[in-house]
């Protein structure tokens, strides 16, 4: 755990290192190429080959895809409770991303054409559902169930299996939940591959959507162009902002909640008050106590957590800027002032009565965001993101009349004669 002041002689050098670049390490960048070649090359028998080889499961041809009764017998499997949360955020996800989606419009310019857009889902979309140390229900609705609102016909799930083949039941009952009408058991990078690519058995898709590792966000980052992508969404991150009047219990609770991930998961808080900072870490060392996970969680408190006292709030705000976390936590007496001039996180809870988890699971906006350092390019996961856009054009022989000037003289800057006649022979000329 870092835990630094704004006297201490390292913080300058700290603070420059929180402006991040998602930039791909050379070793992951050199190992996702040789996957996604081989997937290309081999197909269905790479991805047997990977499967055994990171998951531990000896699958079949036959096994790759979950079957009907897999998914029959995790609905008999799964609780009424689990039920119930499920189609409680799916109904607010439902809700959310029906506000978020473009519609059509048209309009006349200047020269009397009509013109507009349409927007229409995509035939077939892939989420990515990252498996490991815990089964993410909540990332198969947060991914799958804005493609469901956004009526996309065909979503090819991805995610890994355990060493015997199966699929945690709640994971599938949410993914069917969700829309989901395929799901595959390949994991990693040759689970991305597969969505993009295709093999013999399964049918590319045409954009790829969700979280993962690192190899999962850079295969992404290297089949853009075979599909498109939402964004690159990595390792979980938290940044709580809070001035004096923030509670020390629950900023804790939070930090240690977003700890709860483990791996490369950043748990960061920073605040101008040195008394809120000290009860902070105090409560740090009592909640961790009383939580299952401890053991991950010390991990991420030890290598990816670091507790700032600001030497003002104005400073504190520049810094969330320049970090670009996945979750902010604005803990503040004067919101008003400080919330619009925050501009590149992922999502941002509010007061001290706003939790990340619920929004993880529950509140309705997806909680695929962008991390890294990624989120001053990209946005978080939306419902329009599932929806293709093209524009439209309609003119009469008026219209065609009043363009003919302007299109004659770009034609001739540019030497494209052939652009000026396909207008003028319109008119008779």
């Amino acid at each position: 755990m870092i835990l630094l002041s704004h006297r201490d002689p390292a913080y300058p050098a700290f603070i420059r290192r929180m402006n991040r670049r998602a930039l791909p390490e050379p070793g992951v960048r050199d190992l996702v190429s040789e996957i996604i070649a081989d997937v290309a090359t081999r197909g269905d028998q790479a991805l047997l080959a990977y499967t055994k080889r990171f998951d531990g499961a000896d699958l079949k041809l036959k096994e790759i895809f979950v079957s009907a009764a897999e998914f029959a017998a995790a609905e008999q499997a799964v609780s009424a409770a689990t039920k119930t949360a499920v189609a409680r955020s799916l109904k607010n996800i439902h809700a959310f991303a029906k506000r978020s989606l473009r519609r059509d419009w048209s309009a006349r310019n200047a020269e009397g054409a009509i013109v507009g857009e349409r927007f229409f889902p995509f035939e077939r979309v892939g989420v990515y559902v990252p498996g490991g140390k815990a089964p993410l229900v909540s990332t198969a609705l947060m991914t799958a169930g804005f493609a469901q609102a956004a009526g996309v016909p065909e979503i090819l799930a991805a995610t890994p299996c355990g060493v015997d083949g199966s699929v945690n039941p709640a994971l599938l009952y949410a993914l069917r939940a969700a829309g989901v009408t395929e799901a595959i058991k390949v994991g990693g990078a040759q689970g991305i591959a597969a969505m993009a690519i295709g093999t013999r058995t399964i049918r590319s898709v045409d954009r790829i959507f969700g979280p993962g590792n690192r190899f999962v966000v850079e295969a992404k980052r290297q089949l853009v162009g075979a599909v498109s992508i939402d964004l690159l969404p990595g390792p979980s991150e938290l940044l709580v902002l809070a001035d004096k009047t923030g509670n020390a219990a629950f900023i804790a609770a939070d930090m240690l909640a977003q700890a709860e991930h483990g791996g490369d998961s950043v748990v960061g808080f920073a605040t101008d008050s040195k008394v809120l900072l000290g009860k902070v870490v105090k409560e740090l060392e009592k909640q961790v106590l009383t939580l299952s996970r401890a053991k991950i969680i010390r991990e991420v408190l030890k290598r990816g957590t670091f507790l700032l006292h600001l030497k003002s709030f104005a400073e504190g705000v520049a810094i969330a800027n320049t970090f670009a976390p996945e979750h902010l936590s604005l803990i503040t007496a004067d919101e008003d002032r400080w919330l619009p001039l925050i501009r590149s996180a992922g999502a941002i809870y509010l007061g001290n009565h706003s939790p990340v988890a619920v929004g993880d699971f529950l509140a309705g906006p997806s909680h695929t965001l962008p991390t890294g350092g990624a989120g001053r390019s990209y946005s978080g996961l939306r419902a329009d993101q599932f929806q293709r856009r093209t524009s439209i054009v309609k003119m009469d022989q008026r219209a065609v009349a009043k363009s003919l000037a302007v299109v004659e003289e770009f034609a001739r800057i540019e030497g494209l004669d052939a652009h000026g006649h396909s207008t003028s022979i319109r008119l008779g000329r």
